[in-house]
């Protein structure tokens, strides 16, 4: 089972990374006692559910709208807040079933208002104990905006060699519902329910006056390695009777994973973005080790297929900044070529550090310098501002120091102590 060590990023010179990872174990029905949250499921698992209780045929699909409305329109937390459903049916809910969010085991604000939530999900597997599996996602504030980045997976699939969330193994996919629960609870925690006040320094609302308007799939994991969950999750997520997100306003990220491109944009309608990061496939097999897979010709041919590509809905293609090593003047014009015919922006993002990295950031000018090559090219080149790096929310970060921590350190964390106070600790035992 091929598992990455924390340091696996340090690797032998002309060695390349293997492509993928396998997960620990993949979740299988097991009877672990308790009940099961309703929390994330699709209208189907909701009938379902209901089914299973003995609600008729003929019943069920209306009190699943019932159920749906009170879940994610209004954020219920316990049955006896669904004026609408009869006592019975909620006595029959609340024997077998519980409204319950993932457990929150920290909470971290960054100084740029940043929160990055560490969650622990119920147990799924037998495998797993008592102790549910732990991801991460993070809310970041913005002007007019507010983005929800949400995790796909427990690790990762691939070996990113700039990526901290590639270092570590692959525990096993999430399921939609554990998806969507990410949303649910960030809701919670910002006060974002029609009726709630929002808590301080949470941002200001954007449309439709939440402050939660943008979601997108770059949190831990590749979304295109558990497809059927993402595009479910998406669906829910974007019911417009329901948490009704716009379409346009949800993205999914994705290194490149080519055959299930089509059908995510076929399906989910989500925006894509694609983690490009080099122009040359020599470069990227090293960078992106999935490109050998499916390089770079390959994968802009299925960008150019995707469905509802358009000027008015582009592909985002995102591209680390690493020092000497893809900023040059040649690389930017080559990444102008590559884009020509394809609805695009391109977001250009400064490497964050993390330990034992071999990359580091290239310098501001140069950084700027590329940008404008872009842009004199007729692209959109925005540079994604650094958000959260104090807490390790930044783009490549995930569930990076949470998983190396020391008992100790870890401990701190949980009673929500900063980051600095961590290394602090951490540090202090070496």
């Amino acid at each position: 089972m091929a598992t990455a060590s924390f340091d696996s990023a340090r690797r032998e010179p002309g060695v390349l990374p293997a492509i993928e990872k396998m997960p620990d174990f993949r979740p299988e029905p097991a009877a672990l006692g308790g009940k099961t949250s309703l929390v994330g499921l699709t209208r189907a698992g909701l009938k379902e559910a209901l089914l299973g209780i003995g609600v008729a045929e003929r019943e069920a699909r209306m009190r699943g709208s019932q159920l749906w409305h009170w879940i994610y329109l209004r954020g219920a937390t316990d049955f006896d807040q669904m004026t609408n459903v009869g006592k019975g049916l909620k006595a029959q809910l609340a024997e077998r079933f519980t409204l319950d969010r993932p457990e929150v085991v920290s909470e971290q604000i960054s100084r740029d208002g940043t929160r990055k939530w560490l969650l622990r999900m119920a147990p799924t597997n037998v495998q797993e104990h008592n102790r549910g599996a732990e991801i991460e996602c993070v809310y970041i504030p913005g002007p007019d905006r507010g983005t929800l980045c949400v995790s796909s997976q427990v690790g990762c699939t691939l070996t990113c060699t700039f990526c901290h969330t590639g270092t570590q193994r692959l525990v096993r996919n999430l399921s939609s519902a554990e998806i969507v629960s990410q949303l649910i609870l960030a809701r919670d925690r910002l006060g974002d329910w029609p009726g709630q006040e929002p808590v301080r320094n949470a941002g200001s609302t954007g449309e439709a006056g939440r402050l939660i308007t943008n979601v997108v799939f770059m949190g831990m994991g590749e979304p295109l390695y558990n497809v059927d969950a993402v595009i479910d999750a998406v669906q829910v997520m974007t019911d417009q009777e329901g948490i009704g997100l716009s379409r346009r306003r949800v993205t999914v990220s994705t290194s490149g994973v080519v055959p299930q491109m089509f059908r995510l944009g076929d399906e989910s309608h989500a925006s894509l973005a694609i983690s490009l990061h080099a122009v040359r496939d020599e470069l990227r097999n090293e960078l992106v080790p999935l490109n050998r897979k499916y390089p770079i010709a390959q994968l802009l041919n299925a960008c150019r297929n995707y469905p509802g590509l358009s000027n008015a809905r582009r592909i985002t293609f995102e591209y680390v900044m690493l020092k000497d090593v893809n900023d040059s003047d040649d690389d930017a014009y080559e990444l102008v070529e590559l884009l020509r015919d394809i609805p695009a922006k391109i977001n250009l993002i400064p490497f964050n550090p993390w330990p034992g990295s071999a990359y580091a950031c290239s310098d501001w000018s140069r950084i700027e310098r590329f940008s404008q090559i872009i842009f004199d090219a007729g692209y959109a080149s925005p540079v994604r501002t650094p958000r959260g790096r104090d807490i390790l929310a930044a783009c490549g970060q995930l569930k990076s120091e949470t998983e190396k921590l020391r008992a100790r350190a870890r401990m701190m964390l949980e009673e929500g102590m900063g980051a600095e106070a961590v290394y602090a600790g951490a540090d202090a035992d070496d």
